[in-house]
């Protein structure tokens, strides 16, 4: 901000006509660049009027615009953060059928594949220096969770949490909201894979291969590869999951038969 002149210190009364809007316009940017993500505190008013070369009172005006446009929240005596924008609806009833119907499962990995190979192909060409740190250190957390004794939702969230790193490097506040507000059927989908496939050897090494390419397609800025990556992820544990459906209804319809031959 470097181009930002100074102050004008008008701490006292109403802020000049326009600076507000200036003020909330550039918080805006901020949020929909992803600088300031969804839960995440706003600076402190003394680094934001230094920030933004702006008087104290307009920056209370500016984010009291913020907050009737339902951009940021304030909690009595606390820090302004900002709001999820999506409104938040309830996923009980989802979450049930993903527990309770099989099907419901596989219609969520369709809509993981589309939303994370977009993000991934997006991440890879937008992702900035930062992003890539955050998602080096999310893979490197998950590799290191694979020789290690942790349980399914530990294992789980660090997946998860890599995959969420990755589209949120994708710079598109539509796919990250979209993504967020879908957080805990995602990491329902995640637990349910890993909890029917990182037990069996084949499966895992399938998952850490794809989950090494993804890394290495996004941080080294190859969009195609990124979006491939991503969508051979998903669709391959969508069809390993069916692999091993099928397998079990084999198994159950072969022991009916034995079953029936033994009585007979």
């Amino acid at each position: 901000m470097n181009d930002i002149k100074p102050p004008t210190h008008l701490d006292e009364g109403t802020a000049p006509d326009g600076v507000a809007d200036r003020v909330a316009a550039r918080i805006e940017r901020l949020i929909s660049d992803s600088v300031l993500k969804p839960g995440q505190p706003l600076p402190s008013e003394r680094m934001l009027t230094e920030r933004l070369a702006v008087s104290r009172s307009a920056l209370r005006e500016g984010l009291k615009l913020l907050r009737g446009r339902g951009l940021i929240r304030t909690a009595q005596g606390k820090r302004s953060v900002v709001a999820n924008l999506l409104a938040e609806t309830s996923q009980a009833p989802m979450l049930h059928l993903l527990t309770s119907q099989p099907r419901t499962l596989y219609d969520l990995l369709e809509v993981r594949e589309f939303l994370e190979a977009e993000s991934a192909g997006l991440a890879a060409e937008r992702g900035t220096p930062a992003d890539h740190v955050l998602i080096t250190r999310r893979y490197r957390e998950l590799a290191a969770a694979v020789d290690q004794e942790i349980d399914s939702a530990e294992h789980a969230r660090l997946d998860h949490a890599f995959h969420l790193a990755i589209c949120e490097a994708s710079h598109n506040q539509v796919l990250v909201h979209t993504l967020a507000s879908l957080n805990d059927l995602m990491l329902s989908s995640v637990f349910a894979s890993l909890s029917n496939l990182y037990h069996r050897s084949a499966h895992k090494r399938q998952i850490d291969r794809h989950h090494a390419r993804l890394f290495k397609a996004v941080t080294g800025r190859l969009p195609d590869a990124a979006r491939r990556a991503a969508r051979e992820h998903i669709r391959g544990i969508r069809h390993s999951l069916l692999e091993i459906e099928q397998e079990e209804q084999r198994l159950f319809r072969a022991t009916l038969r034995r079953q029936g031959d033994e009585i007979l």
